[in-house]
This record gives C-alpha cells, structure tokens and sequence, in this order.
C-alpha cells in the first residue's frame, strides 16, 4: 500500500501560483513530484543492504527548476525531441514553431509543458495532474487537454498519459529524469550496464535531426542487443555517448525492449516493457513504430553539490512520426 503527501513546494514570482509537492511512499520506493512541469525531484530506493538512496537529478528547491535546467524530471510536450527547423505540415497547412535549439524547436518549444503549472488531484495511490493547451500554444493546432497519473505500486512506480485533442495536433510526451541508478554522490554512470533489444536506429545530422536512414546496429557501437558495460563500451568505438532514437520490435505482447543496471549495487533496475502501438497524433489515426531514445553522456552538476560532475542516463520513449521533419 502506497502513501501519499502533500506539501508547498514553492511560490512562482510575481504571485503567480504556489508549487505544491507530492511524495509517494511505499515500502521499497519514496518518490517527490512537483506540480511544476509535472517533475520527478526525487526517487529513493534501497540497495541489496537497505541503504536508501536518490538516484535521478534534480534541485531541492524550486528556483532550480525556475532557472535554464536540462528538463531535470519534467513532462516535456506537446512534442518531446526535435522538430527539424520549427516546422511540421498537417492536413496541408504549414505550421511555424519557437525555435530553442540550435536551428530546431525541441520538447515543446521555449514555454513547454515543463514550465507551466499544473492542476493536481490526489488518489489513493498517487497523483493525478492536468492542465487545457490553448490552441495555438507554442504554434500548435488545437486545444488539448492532457492529464498524467503518477502512480505507485510496491516498488513500481507508473506514469499514464492522457490527451485529448479539439483537432488533429501532433503529440509525443514523455518524463525527462536523469538516472545514475547507483545513488546520489556517485560520480558517473560508466558502471551501468545497458541493453537495448533493437535492431535498427536512427542516425542523425550535426543538428540531432534523424537523416532518414533506418540503419541495422549489427557491427556498429549502436548494437546493445546484449549487456555492456558502458564506460568500456563507449572507449571501445570512441564515441562519447548516445543521442539517438533505437527503432524497438512492435508487438500484440507486452515484452522486453530496454534495461540499465548496476550489478554492484542491484538497487534499481530500470526495465522498458512495451506493449501494442499507441497513436502518436490526437485525432489522426496514424500509429507508429515505437523508438526508445536514450541520452547516454555529457556533464551535468549533481544535486545539491554545486560543481560535482556526472554523466547521465535519461531514457524517453516515443513513437517514430510519420512526417520526416518530425525527428
């Protein structure tokens, strides 16, 4: 049985609404969502020994998540990844996008849905929050409702996402945490151990941008099919990390697609099972091979230990769009 808490997190400036958190509790996993961007802010789960620990990125305040941040634990949406050059056309309309990284529009825009405040819903065993995306929002076409559930079950904690369209829109939301699976104060993730049971991806320009290609991984630094450790595999191929989408298998089943661990600590094993296909634009009927895309590399300050540098672990999932600009 899960517990559920709820506490001022913070206010906004200028009197713009108080930020409330929402812990989680179970008897093997403790979890903090702000209502901010609908972000994880913590997650603490026991090692083999019992020893608990927080093993995603985050701030312990709000002005962290007030400031530019790398999306720590946030919803990210209407569109997570990059639209190549702000834009997409939709039953023969063009549409112009906020442009925030580099020549693209990426996870929504400059005003996403990981800067706005949500309206939260306690339930037995969770929270539930949602909020209406006006039409137009950051140029998107039609208003959409959008709910997500974070629910916690024993040491399973799951996300549900919902959105409801006034019109065909494109939509693609995921949670953007940061992992290092061996807790807080671990220097980096090159310990991890990472399969992805996929055999295709999707390489990219100098922009992130997928070039069109679907590639085979076999023979290439993109094949994880099988466990590796990953600071050894990546000084193998010399590369410095993943930013890439893997085209993982569709099925009728829920089956395996995903896993990152650390055997040395075995407190937490971040599995990916997927089932069926689920439609990638509200109202327009078009479903979509499922990609896994994890960012596996960089630099990033630890929370609450200004300068201590790590490498990070950000698994998102989304579907493979049908427009080519949408990567």
């Amino acid at each position: 049985m899960a517990s559920v808490t709820r506490a001022v997190f913070g206010d906004l400036p200028s009197g713009a609404g108080t930020v409330e958190k929402f812990q989680l509790q179970s008897d093997l996993l403790k979890v903090d969502i702000i209502s901010w961007g609908c972000t994880i802010t913590a997650l603490e789960v026991k090692d083999r020994q019992g020893r608990a620990s927080d093993v995603v990125l985050g701030f312990a305040e709000l002005e962290g998540y007030l400031q530019k941040q790398p999306y720590f634990g946030a919803v990210v949406g209407r569109v997570a990844n990059r639209i190549a050059k702000g834009t997409f056309t939709l039953d023969g309309k063009e549409y112009k996008l906020p442009i925030n990284n580099g020549p693209n529009s990426l996870h929504g825009g400059v005003r996403g849905f990981d800067k706005v405040l949500w309206t939260p819903q306690v339930l037995s065993n969770g929270v539930q929050f949602s909020r209406v995306s006006p039409d137009g929002e950051e140029g998107y076409p039609g208003e959409l409702k959008v709910w997500v559930t974070y629910t916690l079950d024993g040491g399973e904690l799951m996300i549900n996402y919902r959105a409801q369209a006034s019109r065909t829109t494109p939509v693609n939301l995921t949670n953007h945490s940061y992992f290092n699976l061996a807790g807080q104060g671990s220097p980096n993730i090159y310990d991890h151990e990472i399969t992805i049971e996929a055999d295709a991806f999707l390489p990219v320009d100098e922009t992130l941008i997928p070039t069109g290609e679907v590639a085979p991984v076999q023979g290439t630094a993109f094949d994880l099919r099988k466990p590796v450790e990953l600071g050894k595999h990546l000084q193998e191929f010399r590369i410095n990390g993943f930013d890439h989408n893997f085209c993982l298998k569709g099925s009728k089943e829920k089956h395996f697609c995903a896993r990152a661990r650390v055997p040395a600590f075995f407190r937490l094993e971040s599995a990916l099972l997927l089932g069926p296909p689920c439609r990638q634009r509200a109202g327009a009927g078009g479903v979509h091979h499922p990609a896994w895309g994890p960012v596996l590399h960089g630099q990033l300050p630890g929370r609450h230990a200004a300068g201590q540098e790590g490498s990070r672990l950000s698994q998102a999932l989304w579907f493979l769009p049908g427009d080519p600009e949408l990567a």
